[in-house]
């Protein structure tokens, strides 16, 4: 608790007089607000592509993960073991149902094959340096079809790097294994001493006649300790299979195989505790067990208890859902408690996808001459400069980040991560401004940031080789702007004061709203960012511009046009709308009407953050660019004979024209709010996404219209199902219509009733159904598909259902900020 108050202490003494504040006093107060916030997320389940991986914040650091399978029979028991979360390995929904980064949560893991359901309790207990200290409880239920009698062998995997930091077990138990507590003790450069105590635990064992038993009893814990080379130490699940195969070798070489004991004994390494940088610590039960991991920093005033632990999961348990009533709780029609339990899973699958990654990624900067992509035929040229093989390693980089889904895309992605963050903000908007920050120290000297970061050995395992390697000319939609604007908007509103009806959350979350209730922290905060996002912006004008003067192009603005590069026949997945249709032979004079939308979002917020930041000359650039875009949007873009905004082309004859394939790519000047409430483009928008010939559908908007040739075609990866994440945008633009006076409010209000309605019912029957939330949604059946467990932008539901219902007259006083 000292570290909380402390930091509240700190905050109350600069908030008393804003202004008065000197430059020195707002560099001590941000430094050390810098380090204890760090301390306060130093550790966490990091490792969010395992089903539970624990790990701080820094590079070549300790982490342990937890592996477990069922060895009833030999038949099952190879296909068994889990460890990095996968499609397909039968298991009926797992993820956290209550997490918070800062605290901790729990996580419950249904595993129909192994027929158990594991239980993780992790919490984080603040205390000395580095980090504090941390707890788990694990937790088995066999499940109902199992039977009491269910073996499951456990393996916790502790590792230590780089090479030299040791892990030593104190081997106070007998040769064949521990009776009771197991403790690891060691030393790390970056977080000194500690200790790790893996509890005896509860629970039955399986017992044996064969003559093994006295060399591999049941009800011992078994400990192997190894010395491996630095870069297999990720590599868990390898590792310990080659243990488990030593030990099975034996088996054979003593007793052969017809003479072999049961399984649950001969899938059990063999117990050699001792110093190494791997310590693998095994268990064997019978039915349900339970048992803890304690890890207590040797700067912690006492060590870490198993009651310690249960106090922690239960005032973090308390605490989480009294947060979560405060801050989202769900409106009408969704204030049911199992939209309530829904929402909380949502927002912790989120929170508890953040993960924390090092290592080189992969670069081609070659800065190829077919990579500007000025010649008819340019995907084709540019395709043999990438075979060209250029590329080489880059870094070590470090990124703090969430992941759109943990068993298929397990790391960083820059046109996911400002829809992530979004929920996050309203959570803990500290911890947002951290995620945002780690992103733009990725950035380059030029203002490239990698659209997809693939930081070291173990993230490229999970990407097929094509497409691991980053090309510096290739863009991304830049949504983090998204989340600076309702930092902006928050921090105007706050003006050094929490947030109305959050007063009582300050002192159990200090760290979760500093830059809010400080005034100079959040300004400072943008001081510091401001002058990456210029360069970013700077970067976007640069290498993404599209052609106007050559084509005799009629425009208000000569400059304001643009193109996404990386373009191929049948994908931009620089867009992020990979397969959506754009003009059907590509060409350099093509122009994007998303691309021109995002550049015009920059210019927004870049807008507003350069007058906080007293930029004076810099205001005028982006008011200017702003005006432009939104002139060139209609001069480039709208297309009155199809009532909407469309990308445009060069024709046979060299002449501007228009391509349009409504969808998504339509909505963009009105998602990103670049029109205003009595636009008539705006009016026809909306009525191109309520009409159910063309975008509507029962569970959302398509992606593409009905009408359209490519409608289901091909890969139909966006050309046609419900994404979530640019539905939220239209259903955040419709409510900012609904409650100003003008000509389209009462037209937006039943849009929004009715898509509001709409998205929540099918994400909650899917998630009921099935266990996951999805990665997008059939506009026929409803129904979820393409990637499990995608609970990333899919998690904005949380968002949605806590937005007022304008339907209701007990709401209508409603105006929270999305």
């Amino acid at each position: 608790m000292l570290l909380r108050c402390s930091l509240t202490a700190l905050l109350s003494i600069a908030s008393l007089a804003p202004g008065a504040v000197k430059a020195q006093d707002e560099s001590i107060l941000t430094a050390e607000y810098g380090r204890q916030n760090n301390q306060s997320l130093l550790w966490g389940p990091y490792r969010p592509n395992l089903y539970f991986g624990v790990r701080p914040r820094v590079p070549n650091s300790i982490m342990a993960a937890l592996m477990w399978a069922k060895v009833d029979n030999y038949m099952e028991v190879q296909n068994g073991f889990r460890y990095t979360c996968e499609q397909n390995e039968d298991m009926a929904g797992y993820g956290w149902d209550e997490y918070d980064t800062r605290n901790g949560g729990i996580q419950t893991i249904h595993d129909t094959q192994n027929k158990i359901d594991i239980t993780t309790s992790f919490v984080k207990i603040p205390g000395g340096a580095h980090g504090g200290s941390w707890a788990v409880r694990i937790k088995g239920e066999p499940r109902d079809d199992a039977g009491s009698d269910l073996k499951t062998s456990i393996f916790f995997y502790v590792t230590s790097e780089p090479v030299g930091n040791v892990l030593e077990v104190v081997a106070d138990g007998e040769h064949t294994g521990f009776a009771g507590d197991v403790t690891i003790k060691g030393q790390h450069a970056q977080l000194g001493t500690f200790q790790m105590v893996v509890t005896e635990g509860k629970g039955g064992h399986p017992t044996s006649n064969h003559a093994t038993s006295s060399e591999r009893p049941l009800d011992k814990t078994i400990v192997s300790t190894l010395e491996l080379p630095q870069e297999h130490l990720w590599q868990g699940k390898q590792v310990i299979f080659a243990q488990l195969k030593a030990g099975v070798d034996q088996i054979i070489k003593d007793y052969g195989q017809d003479n072999a004991p049961p399984p649950w004994q001969t899938y059990m390494m063999r117990n050699n505790p001792g110093s190494g940088n791997v310590q693998i610590v095994q268990k064997v039960f019978e039915g349900a067990f339970e048992f803890d991991v304690l890890f207590t920093s040797g700067s912690a005033s006492e060590d870490v208890t198993s009651e310690d632990l249960t106090a922690e999961i239960e005032r973090n348990s308390a605490s989480f859902h009294e947060k979560f009533i405060e801050i989202f709780a769900p409106q009408t029609p969704f204030k049911g408690d199992k939209y309530s339990t829904f929402g909380k899973s949502m927002l912790s699958n989120l929170a508890g996808g953040i993960g924390y990654f090092y290592g080189n990624q992969i670069v081609d900067r070659s800065y190829a001459s077919e990579y500007e992509e000025e010649n008819e035929g340019f995907w084709e040229e540019a395709a043999e400069a990438r075979a060209r093989n250029r590329q080489i390693e880059e870094g070590p980089y470090e990124l703090f980040t969430s992941i759109p889904s943990r068993p298929f895309f397990p790391r960083g992605f820059l046109w996911d991560e400002g829809f992530h963050l979004m929920p996050i903000a309203e959570w803990d908007m500290d911890l947002a401004l951290e995620v945002v920050k780690s992103w733009y120290n990725l950035m380059d000297e030029d203002g490239w940031i990698a659209r997809e970061q693939i930081l070291g050995a173990e993230a490229r395992s999970k990407v097929p080789p094509e497409f691991q390697v980053q090309y510096p000319h290739y863009a991304n939609p830049p949504t983090l702007f998204l989340v600076l604007e309702g930092f902006l908007e928050k921090l105007a509103r706050s003006n050094g004061s929490m947030p109305a009806g959050q007063e009582k959350l300050l002192h159990e979350s200090t760290f979760s709203n500093a830059h809010l209730t400080n005034p100079e922290l959040g300004t400072q905060y943008l001081h510091n960012l401001y002058p990456l996002l210029r360069r970013q912006f700077l970067w976007f004008k640069s290498t993404q511009f599209g052609d106007i003067k050559s084509y005799d192009r009629e425009a208000f603005s000569t400059k304001e046009a643009y193109r996404w590069r990386g373009r191929t026949v049948p994908h931009i997945l620089t867009s992020g709308l990979d397969d959506y249709p754009r003009a059907q032979t590509p060409h350099p004079g093509e122009l994007h009407v998303d691309l021109m939308s995002w550049v015009g979002l920059m210019a927004k917020v870049l807008l507003k953050i350069a007058g906080v930041v007293g930029a004076s000359e810099d205001v005028y650039e982006y008011s200017k660019v702003l005006n432009a875009i939104e002139h060139n949007l209609k001069d480039l873009h709208w297309s009155e004979k199809d009532g909407a905004y469309c990308d445009a082309t060069i024709d046979d004859f060299e002449e501007h024209v228009l391509v349009c394939h409504k969808g998504y790519i339509s909505l963009f000047p009105f998602i990103l709010g670049l029109l205003k409430p009595d636009d008539p483009t705006l009016g026809k928008t909306v009525d191109l996404l309520s009409d159910p010939e063309e975008l509507w559908s029962p569970y959302g908007i398509r992606s593409l219209s009905k009408k359209d040739e490519f409608y289901e075609t091909a890969e139909n990866y966006w050309r046609s199902p419900v994404w979530i994440n640019i539905n939220f945008l239209a259903l955040q633009q419709l409510l900012n219509v609904a409650q100003q006076e003008g000509p389209f409010q009462a037209k937006a209000k039943k849009t929004y009733t009715s898509l509001r309605k709409n998205l929540v019912e099918n994400i909650y029957d899917n998630w009921k159904t099935t266990g996951f939330a999805w990665e997008q949604y059939n506009p026929d059946t409803g129904k979820g598909q393409r990637t499990q467990h995608f609970t990333g932008w899919t998690s904005l539901v949380v968002k949605i259902m806590a937005m007022p219902d304008l339907d209701s007259d007990a709401d209508n006083h409603v105006r929270d900020e999305l």
